[in-house]
């Protein structure tokens, strides 16, 4: 294979919560890579920012057409290559057997993969890559075993972690070139479910954040007693327990205002919670808003909270702290590889309302020198282990290596 074309296989984009996604694909671009964008749905769902509107016309969607499209495009497979559409077949119903949805789901997905190859053949695509190792990886899988280009794609955690054996996670890897872990707990994780003798496919490039979103930034911080929680409305996030930890410190006297930047299916019982605490005077909610109302919301905070009950690890840590701000959250996955506690943010024990309410506190009462210390620690943490040139690099690598093998001794992955 000699071209430098991959293609990047997501089940929606864009989408508000995958910005990281846009940002890897656009700093490989700008490494040289040439990038399509391949998406199962989203073609018409709403997007908070403007750049997204500009990434959805650069995407194909494999269901925009509808199913009798994807069944014409299997039909045409089939007759082209019998043998390895019944290979596909066959692992199509393996992977329905004790799996978290059922068999239909996975002919689905190899009829969507059928639809894909013959996407990616005319684009000359050398290489797929997806996030997630759920549906879309499924895909990239059945795209292999049609006889199309390799695959690697990225776990973040936690849901793969729920339920490896449910989404075959183990048989992803075994067919896949290589896995992409973005943090080292994750790559224990991935370890735990795939035999010793290929760990050696396991790599960690971790999530980046790009020079300009740290620009700019103003020299003081708010003087208001106010703290950002950002991220999707759902049991995994800990809002609950947030709320818990707000109630406790307005009953101590405590000031403090407390914003929900997200919106999700915990909406409705956040917003009883909330009024049964007597918190509508404390808190608030934005529903969904775009990467950079998110950035104005992290700046007029004097912390961002995340009590997380389960994560990989989030990209709003990663900007929060590129923003300089000290990240409140808990001793989980792979939290404690970037939020040191007393240094650049703090952690607790997860679902522990009595710290997590202290921890709070501290931040709210600190003086700005102290606030100054650990925004200044945080953002040199970020810099060093979060750059995404340097993690795309690294993924630049890993795709150039599987693209035009010739430029890499004995053609193994780095």
């Amino acid at each position: 294979m000699n071209t430098n074309k991959v293609a990047y296989l997501i089940n929606q984009y864009p989408k508000v919560s995958h910005t990281f996604i846009r940002r890897e694909i656009l700093a490989l671009e700008s490494l040289g890579l040439q990038v399509s964008r391949l998406s199962v749905r989203g073609w018409d769902n709403p997007v908070a920012d403007p750049i997204d509107e500009t990434e959805r016309q650069k995407t194909f969607y494999l269901l925009q057409n509808g199913v009798f499209d994807l069944v014409r495009a299997s039909v045409a497979v089939f007759t082209e290559r019998p043998l390895l559409f019944l290979k596909a077949l066959r692992a199509a119903f393996s992977m329905g057997i004790r799996a978290d949805r059922p068999v239909p789901f996975h002919l689905m997905y190899l009829l969507e993969a059928c639809k894909a190859l013959q996407w990616l053949r005319k684009q000359n695509i050398g290489h797929v890559h997806a996030h997630f190792g759920a549906n879309s990886t499924e895909v990239a899988m059945m795209i292999r075993l049609l006889g199309g280009p390799t695959y690697s794609f990225t776990v973040h955690g936690p849901e793969e972690f729920d339920k490896p054996e449910f989404i075959g996670l183990g048989t992803k890897v075994e067919h896949c070139a290589f896995v992409v872990a973005i943090t080292s707990y994750c790559r224990s994780q991935i370890y735990r479910w795939i035999p010793q003798t290929i760990w050696n496919k396991v790599k960690v490039v971790r999530c980046g954040i790009e020079p300009d979103f740290h620009r700019d930034l103003p020299d003081a911080f708010p003087g208001e007693p106010r703290l950002v929680c950002v991220g999707r409305l759902c049991e995994q996030k800990g809002q609950l327990i947030l709320l818990a930890a707000a109630a406790r410190l307005k009953e101590q006297g405590v000031d403090l205002q407390l914003v929900l930047a997200g919106d999700g299916e915990m909406r409705p019982e956040i917003e009883r919670q909330i009024d049964q605490l007597n918190l509508r005077n404390n808190v608030q909610i934005t529903g969904w808003i775009s990467s950079e109302q998110v950035r104005e919301e992290i700046l007029k905070s004097r912390a961002m909270v995340l009590p997380s009950f389960a994560e990989g690890l989030p990209v709003v840590v990663m900007e929060a702290m590129a923003l300089r701000r000290p990240v409140i959250s808990t001793y989980i996955a792979g939290m404690p590889e970037l939020v040191i506690p007393g240094v650049n943010g703090f952690l607790c024990p997860a679902g522990d309302v009595n710290e997590l309410a202290m921890l709070m506190e501290t931040c709210l009462k600190a003086d700005e020198g102290t606030l100054r210390e650990l925004g200044d620690n945080a953002q040199r943490a970020v810099l060093e282990q979060h750059h995404i040139l340097t993690e795309a690099g690294k993924l630049a690598a890993l795709f150039t290596t599987l693209l035009r093998p010739e430029q890499t001794a004995g053609g193994k992955a780095p």
